[in-house]
């Protein structure tokens, strides 16, 4: 009995449906043709169309050449096992249920082929467009001149070629394998093959067709094994925990899959030959695949597991040195390490040396202001109103202003749309009215003023003839007399505090009708209550909305109506948006992996966001691979710098310097390596002019590039491990390092981040702007080696002051511990710290001096009255193995007298160590004496003591108030008091060294918490 076909959809139903998909279909072309409009619109604006019709094409041509191909493949198929159905079919209960399918699909079969088709067609085509990448460099790529050790083939093959080729492979799998599925199902649907009944389970037709499907998928394997031979040289070596092909896999591996290889082809034959020209069955096939299958496990595994097992592993130093070598070199050589050789630093002075005291080259460039620290004070004291915002770390750069050279700390004043009060957070003040920030504000890295707060310099509200000279009471200047670092346009428009919705609408009908609120004047700005001026942009950024079809077509991709029904868009009016310079660097050149802490640079009178790319890839032969994310995060991360993709990368140079304007938007690309392949490639496939070239970057410009903060935590991280060249020393990993934790908080497990500093390390030929690191013996805590990053002569450097293996030298974490644990000083911590306050740290800086090592952390004080900045009170110094010579200073001057000092008392009271005994520490200073033997005080030391107890009545009296002025001045008063004490002391005991902590009273002195 003949099974009844399926009921048909009414027409209502069918009419339904169609609408649906019509207005689904509608929609997601207006979308993509909103999008796509925009985005040339934009493209336009920054003069980089060539990337978005560049991009574009290609991305339509691999969606229209794979979807074609695989649709056709797929299809052809489908009609092919169709056309070769048999026309008798036996009777069987499977052929009487397979009917009624039969029935459905028979007078329509070329529309549901057809269907499928372009289906499957559309997902290949969608996955093959997000290729587009690889595609331009396996177009464009060249060659890198360096061959690898295993094949002598060029590096640029791998790099270059092999991706697409693999990608290729995939796409011809994924093809073989859907058509084989389908022509099953339609043999089966069709009685080509059968389950049950009696004669052959497949017709001839049905067979040949399967048979070549299945052969030419055995084909692909053999081209696969011939690929794999090649990637096998990016492959993990679990034996040395290292990438590249190790002992086993040269040895035994690689010939087994070219065996493999030649035997897919023999199987490929045999297939076809023997199912369809000699035996015509299913037999001499299937038992040639199974021993293809044998031979991948016996030949690709078991032999290998046997020669790695039986070989290698009782011998595997010696078995895999050569291969270790192979991985150090290639290491080295892609991610830029390759000049980097490790400079002994021997560190065995432990006394702080008298030349402390007059050093010009690093003393006087000490750093003491903290960017992620002082951010608040700057939010505090320049902030003005309350929706301007520095971020939560500031940037360090150097200017050089009248003929000095020193590292400032920066930050934009940037307009934060999260910060706008209910009021004024509405479309017309967001869009349109609350536009831009204010000016480039910046302060010297190496002092503070009026109670610990930043000396500011530049980027002031008022005009600089009209700036109001601030003071303390002390007649104190708290602020320059003029900008120093003045801007020709201060407005900043484009900004890190940016995010995708924020969008600014500029221009007006009327030219004398200014609508941005630009800047707050008047006499009461310090409390952001006076009057305010408003300006209208002038710019050339921006993409013009004045017509209505531009207002529509925003309108549509903002989904705002304002667009087209407030009076605030007009014939005039420009739409600025991709306003983060990251962004705006990613968009033009999507090619590149951006650093993760863009800076501003005032270049040319003008305020330039300048941003560090990278030019990366995953297949280079032996070298490490890393994943981006992993290797920069630190305790910074997510907090003013932006956490990087988890990109897998092997191979990585800083091949361009981008910049954007702060005002206008623009970006420019310059290449800064000019040895780069792969950025030579991309720069091919974009027209050759996407970059400029090297000798376009401006001189102003160039002196404010500094080492890449993302590239140095990669190459750090790195040099921990391969800094041992030598590959039996690197397989017994004793010399390996490790990057400390946060010296002040170990036990968050994050890593302490490098630090920008101005000076000079040992055989430098004066002070430098770099990035330092410091690093430990993994697995303890006392100082390895110190890294830094510069530029010299326009070119990177790496240095590395590597110490000896038994240094005494402490490490970070180590040296925290013990200035903070000292019993003076903590005496005085706990002066600064209370109920109402708390003490926090700053940068601790490591720098190699006299050959010794210098220690320095700025030491804030916050109090817990809301909003109230950190201000700087002190600086912790220490000199040698970190626990010896130990100061709590209120300056650096101050505490680089108090080391010396105490360098020179412990000179003058230990006998010199014998000639040529480094390793022979001095004596630690003598300790101050012993509270219970101090005799009574009377006379001036009476009257001292007296002084020093009222000055820490203030102290906690300023404290409770909540004044932070006052209680920076109080610290002042009990610094001053405190001085008196010790020299009332030292003038009644001349004999006695001074103790900078001792109570007056011969007691500990009480916190101000009581």
């Amino acid at each position: 009995m003949r099974s009844s076909p399926l009921p048909r959809m009414s027409r209502r139903g069918r009419v339904t449906i169609g609408v649906l998909v019509g207005v689904f279909v509608l929609f997601s072309l207006l979308s993509w043709g909103v999008q796509v409009w925009t985005d040339w619109l934009w493209f336009d604006e920054v003069r980089f169309t060539d990337v978005f019709t560049s991009v574009l094409t290609t991305r339509l041509l691999l969606f229209l050449t794979i979807g074609v191909l695989m649709a056709a493949l797929i299809g052809g198929n489908l009609w092919l096992a169709h056309r070769l159905r048999p026309s008798l079919r036996p009777h069987s209960a499977e052929q009487a249920t397979l009917e009624r399918y039969r029935m459905l699909l028979g007078p329509r079969l070329g529309l549901w082929i057809t269907l499928v088709a372009v289906v499957v067609g559309i997902f290949a085509g969608l996955s093959a467009q997000s290729r587009w990448s690889q595609w331009l460099l396996f177009r464009n790529g060249g060659d890198f001149g360096v061959d690898d050790p295993e094949f002598g083939i060029d590096i640029g093959f791998y790099v270059f070629q092999l991706p697409f080729w693999r990608y290729l492979l995939g796409v011809g799998f994924t093809m073989v394998v859907l058509a084989l599925l389908g022509a099953l199902a339609v043999h089966y649907i069709f009685g080509g093959i059968r389950l049950q009944g009696v004669g052959d389970r497949m017709t001839n037709a049905a067979r040949a067709h399967v048979t070549t499907l299945v052969a030419v998928f055995v084909g692909l394997k053999a081209v696969a094994y011939v690929l794999d031979r090649r990637a096998m040289l990016l492959e993990y070596n679990d034996g040395v925990n290292l990438y590249g092909a190790g002992y086993a896999d040269v040895n035994a591996l690689l010939p087994a899959k070219e065996i493999l290889a030649y035997i897919s082809v023999v199987v490929a034959i045999a297939i076809v030959v023997f199912s369809n020209a000699v035996m015509r069955n299913l037999v001499w096939p299937g038992i040639s695949l199974a021993l293809l299958g044998v031979s991948a496990v016996a030949i690709g595994g078991i032999y290998p597991w046997a020669v790695q097992t039986f070989e290698v592993r009782p011998s595997e130093k010696d078995k895999e040195a050569p291969y270790i070598q192979r991985s150090i070199d290639a290491t080295r050589a892609s991610f830029g390490l390759a000049g980097t050789e490790p400079v002994r630093y021997a560190a065995n002075n432990l006394t702080p040396p008298a030349s402390l005291a007059t050093d010009t080259a690093v003393v006087q460039n000490i750093r003491l202001l903290d960017p992620q620290l002082v951010s608040e004070t700057y939010t505090q004291r320049q902030q003005v109103r309350q929706f301007y915002d520095f971020g939560e770390k500031l940037d360090v750069d150097r200017y050089t202003v009248n003929g000095t050279t020193q590292d400032y700390v920066v930050g934009l004043r940037e307009i934060n749309y999260r910060q706008l009060s209910n009021q004024q957070d509405t479309w017309i003040n967001r869009h349109t009215v609350y536009t831009h920030g204010y000016g480039l504000v910046a302060a010297p890295a190496n002092r503070v003023v009026c109670g610990g707060q930043p000396f500011f310099v530049s980027g002031f509200l008022d005009d600089a003839n009209d700036q109001q000279e601030e003071q303390n009471a002390q007649g104190e200047l708290c602020t320059a007399r003029a900008d120093t670092i003045p801007t020709e346009q201060p407005r900043v428009y484009y900004g890190e505090r940016m995010e995708p919705g924020d969008y600014a609408i500029v221009g007006q009908t009327d030219p004398e009708r200014n609508a941005e609120f630009d800047r707050p004047v008047g006499d009461s700005e310090g409390e952001g209550t006076g009057t305010g001026e408003f300006y209208t942009y002038t710019g050339s950024g921006g993409v013009d909305v004045g017509s209505f079809p531009r207002r529509l077509l925003y309108a549509i991709k903002e989904q705002e109506s304002n667009f087209l029904l407030s009076d605030r868009v007009n014939e005039n009016s420009k739409l600025l948006y991709i306003r983060n310079p990251r962004d705006r660097v990613e968009k033009v050149a999507p090619f590149l992996t951006v650093d993760g802490d863009p800076y501003p640079a005032v270049v040319d009178g003008r305020i330039q966001w300048i941003i560090d790319g990278y030019t990366t890839s995953a297949t280079y032969p032996y070298a490490e691979r890393v994943n981006l994310q992993q290797e920069t995060a630190d305790e910074l991360t997510g907090r003013g710098t932006f956490q990087l993709a988890r990109e897998n990368v092997n191979y990585i140079r800083n091949s361009v310097k981008a910049t954007v304007d702060a005002y206008d938007g623009t970006v420019r690309l310059y290449e800064f390596d000019d040895n780069d392949p792969v950025l030579k490639a991309w720069n091919k496939a974009f027209g050759g002019d996407l970059v400029r070239p090297k000798s376009e970057i401006p001189a102003e410009l160039s002196e404010h590039f500094r080492y890449p903060a993302d590239l140095f935590k990669v190459q750090r991280n790195l040099l921990t491990k391969f800094h041992v060249t030598d590959p039996g020393d690197f397989y017994s990993a004793q010399d390996f390092w490790q990057v400390p934790s946060v010296p002040d908080n170990p036990d968050s497990g994050q890593r302490q981040p490098p630090y920008y500093l101005y000076t000079q390390f040992p055989g430098q030929d004066g002070p430098r702007f770099q990035l330092t690191s410091a690093v430990t013996p993994n697995g303890r805590q006392n100082l390895a080696a110190l890294i830094s990053g510069s530029y010299v002569d326009g070119q990177p450097r790496l240095e590395v002051l590597d110490l000896p293996d038994q240094t005494r030298i402490s490490g970070p974490v180590q040296v925290h511990q013990q200035m903070t644990n000292n019993a003076d000083i903590r005496q005085q911590l706990n002066l600064l710290s209370s109920n109402q306050a708390q003490v926090q740290y700053g940068n601790l800086l490591s720098l190699p001096f006299g050959n010794g090592m210098l220690y320095v952390e700025p030491v804030y004080v916050k109090t817990n009255q809301e909003n109230a900045p950190p201000l700087l009170q002190r600086v912790l110094m220490s000199y040698g193995d970190g626990g010896s010579y130990v100061v709590l200073a209120n300056n650096v001057s101050e505490g680089i007298k108090a080391l010396v000092e105490q360098g020179e008392r412990a000179g003058n009271q230990t006998p010199a160590p014998p000639a040529g005994d480094d390793e022979t520490p001095p004596a630690s200073p003598t300790p101050p004496p012993s509270p219970g033997t101090t005799p009574e005080l009377t006379g001036d030391l009476a009257e001292a003591a007296q002084a020093v107890q009222t000055a820490i009545a203030e102290v906690r009296a300023a404290q409770t108030s909540g004044d932070f002025a006052r209680y920076g001045e109080a610290l002042k008063q009990l610094d001053e008091a405190m001085a008196a004490f010790q020299r009332a002391q030292q003038a009644g005991n001349p004999n006695a060294p001074a103790s900078p902590a001792a109570s007056p009273t011969g007691t500990p002195a009480p916190s101000p918490s009581g």
